[in-house]
This record gives C-alpha cells, sequence and structure tokens, in this order.
C-alpha cells in the first residue's frame, strides 16, 4: 500500500459532496502575459473572508508564484443564487480609496486575469468564436475555446471599468447510487461570466441579496483612479448537470485545437532524421571503409602514396584539451540535466504530473536534478581522469557548482527584482535557504561521491597512444570556422524541435498549460539522434582537415542548437509578446538566457559523446605502425 501512496496527490482524489455541501472557491494568483509578474489575489481590496487561510504549498507552486487562499465566495452545491452582495455592511457599497482606485486602474490596464478554483479545478471564461464569416446568420458555427482566469475589467475609450459581478456557472456530474442512497455529485467544470455592472443599476436589500438590471439596460461601472470610487463586490451561482465523467474533467482546458500541427511537426523531423540518417551512414561508412581498407593495405605500394586525411593525425587525436577540469565539469552538468529531463518527460508522459497536480512537475524536476548528481559526477569523474587530471577533489566541486552556481545567480539578481515589485513571482527567503540546502546538503555530496568512484575506475581507453610532440596544423578553410560550424550544425535539431518549442514558449509566457508530453518524449529522442548524427559529421570533417583539437570544438557546435533557440526567444518577443517595460523584459531575457544555457549544455553533451565514441571506433580499426 505504501508504494501506491507515493504518487497521490492531493485533489487527484475526487471528492463527492452531497446536495448543499459547501464547494469551497479559492483564489490562486493574478497574472498578465504583458508584466509577467503574478501578484497575489489580496494584493487588489477585493472582499476579504473573516479568516485569511493559505493552502500549504510544495516548492513548484511557490515557484510559479501560485498564493492558494480561501475567498469570501458561499457556494453550496446544487443550490442557485440570483445575486449575492459580498462583504457589505447593511448593504451599504465597498468605498476604494484614490490609492486602491489607482492600484486596480493600473492593474486593468495592464491586463491582468483573476484565477480562482473550486474544487482544484481552475476557473474558465468561455469564447465563443464563429467560425464560418458567412452572412448567413443561421449557419455559423460557434467554436468554443476557453480562457483561464477572467478579466480583471476592461477599458474602453480612456474609462476604465472594473468586472465587480462574477456570474459562476458549474456544472456537476451526478454518481450513480444504490437504492435509497443520497446523491452524491462531483464538480466536472467552472465557468465564469464577469459583469461590470454600475453602484446605481445594483439594487440590494438588508439581507445581502440583490438584484440584476434588466436586460441590457444597465451602464458598466467604472474606475476612477483619481478619486474614490464606490462600487458593490455581488455574484451568482448557477449549477448545470454535466454528463462529462470526473476522470476526463480536465478535458475542456486542455482542448487540442491543433494536433495536426504536432504530427506533421513530428513526421517532418522523423523523415529530416531518416534521410541525415541515410546520407550519414552511406558517406561515413563507404568513406570510411575507403579509408580504412587503404590505410591497412600492406605496403604494397612501398610508401608512394602519401598518407592524408584523419589518419595523420592519430598521435594527437587523443591528446589532452586545455581547461581539462573545465570541459569535464560542464558534460557532468550536461549528463546530469540528460537524466533528469529525460526522467521527467517519461513521467509526465505516463501522466504523472498532469496539470491538475499544480507545481508537481517543478517539485519533480528540482528533485531529480539534485538526485541526478551522482550519474553527473561519475561520468566528469572518469572524464576527468581520463584527459589526464589529477586534482579529484577540486573538479568535482567545479562540477557541483559551475552550472548550478550559474543558475542560481541569475535566478537571484531576478528574485531582486520581482521582490521590488512585491509580486508574487519572487521566491520568498526561505524558499530560497531551502534550495540553497537541497544544493550544498544533497547534490554537492552526490557529486563528490560519483567523482570519486568515476575517478577512481579505469579511465576510457583510447585505441592510439599520443606522441611526445604536438604536430602542425595546417592553414585552415574559412567554413572550418567555430562559428560556421556552429550555424550549421544548429540547424537540423532546431528544425526537429521548433514546432514544439513555440508551445513551450507560450505554456510559460502566456500562462497556458503544457501538456503534450507524448509529443515532447518524441521530440526528444529525434532531438538527441540529430544532434549525435551532426556531431560525428562536424567530427569527422574536421578531423580529414587535419585539425585534431576537436574537445572543446565539438562541445560548442553540438549546442549550435542552443544559438537557433536564442534567436527564436527574440523573435517571440517581438512578434507574440507584448511586453514594454523593463522588469518584464530582464525577466524574460534572464530565463531565456538561463533555458539557452541548459539547452547548450544539453545538446552538447549529447554530441560530444557521440563524437568521442565515433572517434575511438574508427582508430580502433586502422592499423597503426
Amino acid at each position: 500500500m505504501c508504494e501506491t501512496r507515493a504518487f497521490y496527490v492531493p485533489g487527484v482524489a475526487p471528492i463527492n459532496f452531497h446536495q448543499n455541501d459547501p464547494v469551497e472557491i479559492k483564489a490562486v494568483k493574478l497574472t498578465s502575459s504583458r508584466t509577467q509578474l503574478p501578484y497575489e489575489y489580496y494584493s487588489l481590496p477585493f472582499c476579504q473572508p473573516s479568516k485569511i487561510t493559505y493552502k500549504a504549498e510544495n516548492l513548484g507552486e511557490v515557484l510559479r508564484g501560485d498564493r492558494i487562499v480561501n475567498t469570501p465566495f458561499q457556494v453550496l452545491m446544487n443550490s442557485e443564487k440570483k445575486c449575492e452582495v459580498l462583504c457589505s455592511q447593511s448593504n451599504k457599497p465597498v468605498t476604494l480609496t484614490v490609492e486602491q482606485s489607482r492600484l486596480v486602474a493600473e492593474r486593468i490596464t495592464e491586463d491582468y486575469y483573476v484565477h480562482l478554483i473550486a474544487d482544484n479545478l481552475p476557473v474558465a471564461t468561455r469564447l465563443e468564436l464563429y467560425s464560418n464569416r458567412d452572412g448567413d446568420d443561421k449557419k455559423k458555427e460557434k467554436d468554443v475555446q476557453f480562457e483561464h482566469g477572467y478579466r480583471l475589467g476592461f477599458t474602453d475609450v480612456n474609462k476604465i471599468y472594473l468586472h465587480n459581478h462574477l456570474s459562476f456557472i458549474l456544472y456537476y456530474h451526478r454518481e450513480d447510487l444504490e437504492e435509497d442512497q443520497e446523491h452524491t455529485y462531483r464538480v466536472v467544470r467552472f465557468e465564469v461570466i464577469p459583469q461590470s455592472i454600475r453602484l446605481e443599476d445594483l439594487k440590494a436589500d438588508e439581507k445581502s441579496s440583490c438584484t440584476l438590471p434588466e436586460g441590457t439596460s444597465s451602464s458598466p461601472q467604472e474606475i476612477d483612479p483619481t478619486k474614490e470610487n464606490q462600487l458593490y463586490f455581488t455574484y451568482s451561482v448557477h449549477w448545470e448537470e454535466s454528463d462529462i465523467k470526473w476522470a476526463s474533467r480536465w478535458d475542456t482546458y486542455l482542448t487540442m485545437s491543433d494536433v495536426q500541427i504536432h504530427w506533421f511537426s513530428i513526421i517532418n523531423s522523423v523523415v529530416v532524421v531518416f534521410f541525415l540518417s541515410g546520407i550519414l551512414s552511406m558517406i561515413i561508412i563507404r568513406t570510411l571503409r575507403k579509408d580504412i581498407a587503404n590505410y591497412n593495405k600492406e605496403d604494397d605500394i612501398e610508401d608512394t602514396m602519401e598518407e592524408s586525411g584523419w589518419k595523420l593525425v592519430h598521435g594527437d587525436v587523443f591528446r589532452p584539451p586545455q581547461y581539462p577540469m573545465i570541459l569535464s565539469s560542464l558534460l557532468g552538468s550536461g549528463i546530469q540535466l540528460f537524466c533528469m529531463i529525460l526522467i521527467v518527460i517519461f513521467v509526465a508522459m505516463l501522466g504523472m504530473l498532469s496539470p491538475s497536480s499544480r507545481g508537481a512537475l517543478m517539485t519533480t524536476a528540482c528533485f531529480l536534478f539534485m538526485f541526478m548528481g551522482v550519474f553527473g559526477g561519475f561520468s566528469a569523474g572518469r572524464l576527468y581522469r581520463t584527459l589526464k587530471g589529477h586534482r579529484w577533489k577540486k573538479g568535482a566541486f567545479c562540477t557541483a557548482t559551475l552550472y548550478p552556481g550559474v543558475v542560481f545567480g541569475i535566478c537571484f539578481v531576478l528574485n531582486c527584482f520581482i521582490w521590488g515589485k512585491h509580486s508574487s513571482g519572487a521566491v520568498p527567503f526561505p524558499t530560497m535557504v531551502a534550495l540553497l540546502c537541497m544544493w550544498f546538503g544533497i547534490s554537492l555530496p552526490l557529486v563528490y561521491l560519483g567523482y570519486y568512484f568515476g575517478f577512481r575506475k579505469q579511465p576510457y581507453d583510447n585505441p592510439v597512444r599520443t606522441n611526445q610532440i604536438p604536430r602542425q596544423i595546417p592553414e585552415q578553410r574559412w567554413y572550418m570556422n567555430r562559428f560556421v560550424g556552429i550555424l550549421m550544425a544548429g540547424i537540423l535539431p532546431f528544425g526537429a524541435m521548433f514546432i514544439e518549442l513555440f508551445f513551450i514558449f507560450s505554456a510559460i509566457w502566456e500562462n497556458q498549460f503544457y501538456y503534450l508530453f507524448g509529443f515532447l518524449f518524441l521530440v526528444f529522442i529525434i532531438l538527441v539522434v540529430s544532434c549525435s548524427q551532426i556531431s560525428i559529421v562536424m567530427v569527422y570533417f574536421q578531423l580529414c582537415a587535419e585539425d585534431y583539437r576537436w574537445w572543446w570544438r565539438n562541445f560548442l557546435v553540438s549546442g549550435g542548437s542552443a544559438f537557433y533557440v536564442l534567436v527564436y526567444a527574440i523573435f517571440y518577443f517581438v512578434n507574440k509578446l507584448d511586453i514594454v517595460e523593463f522588469i518584464p523584459s530582464l525577466l524574460y531575457f534572464g530565463y531565456t538566457a538561463l533555458m539557452v544555457l541548459s539547452f547548450w549544455l544539453l545538446t552538447g553533451t549529447i554530441g560530444f559523446y557521440a563524437a568521442y565514441m565515433f572517434v575511438r571506433k574508427i582508430y580502433a580499426a586502422v592499423k597503426i605502425d
């Protein structure tokens, strides 16, 4: 029983309600894709319950800026409410001070959305789009899409209006029961229609119930940021029965409007990769066979054939590069990232990290990165030993702190800016201390452990001996330049994952859900294959040009697709997001820099190991005197 409990995430077990049971409505946060700064619900002057209680949160929720808190909405299962006033003492309206009015107006102009949850289901606003634009009204088909959360308000001709009336529409599914038992209900959908109704049009009585104006005669509630504003906060509740089963209640939020795009892009990538593999195996295998056959001919033509190509550099190809400690540390971090990403995507693909368990993905990723330190340390230690390094303690420390230190540094600086804005996206100080403790208490010792065993293990055996004196490197052609290599090597892996990148970006920056982990797993495998192939081609050309300094160059060039990710991120920023202020732009580019760095480490590591195996294979196949 213990094992199964581990995956028992709160909110994943159905809750059964009886008639008139209270259904709690909680607030998560306010978000805007224009400012990228989440705020907690009570940062604005909404009506508050008598006692505010925050839900205990996991690491992922804290990092995402969720602050889940109770609200004064009183919703009873399957019981309608026509119109109810919030926080009114003897039907007096709420007065917003000038300061509060200015803040509300600012948030409305910044396009903020409010996110509520009922029984762990996020609220959604229904958008009905008419798909065919014919003049014939009867034939118009409604295309229903859902928007997460609801808009705080809207602007119209330089006036600012607040959505102060919320019509909640909750859908329940009635559970089938045996005879003479009371019916139980489960919440399967949570929608809201926000409205703006001015004070004069709402009539409230002593019992804090109110009457909504008839028809469309009412005017919206304006918020004037220069003076005090009086208004009512009201809500109504409507219940509908639904056929949706509890298990598939998330489907409306994850409606796939564009499955074809994904399949198309994946088939496209697979074709490209197979095409590449075909060419690669043909060139490499045929040329290599010819090379090896030539090199291994017993000197029948008495050395008339001048040696050329990659055999010439056999005495230098395994000469250790400069800075072997930094190279092995970066590759160790790359292995750590690779293991973490592989496991996270695989587990998510099996459906264990669905969006219904908030923050689970982030928490899992953090912990896995810490625990994968063993593998990172082991591979770094073994490589460092192979590269004739002997200061293993310093090497282990470098592996454990170099990449995580850069990540922590950038995040800390960005966090200071978010703190300055009083946003809930700022990581609280205790969480930061906890993360530091995880880094130095779990990750660091594990890296040391792995490094110690990796360093004690036999180094990788290189098939040829290294000469005492390094040979001269001939003048290289222009296309052997490092930057040209990066441009050439990056384009194929990037092309393979370009579509998926768009969806990941909109999940991060536009508050969408990302749930296409099956596709992501396929794309990840395609990425690994294409990185390895490109890297082998590049290292082969380099050795044919008699340049044996391939260690660093290959690591840099294999990560070439990270350069394209950076270019795409800039394109996305200019074309898709309307971020204008300084701090949101700083956040965007700070986090983008982290993504690009991690992606470069990941692809560089994949390419490096592929090339290293290839080089050892080809030199083992030729006879060298």
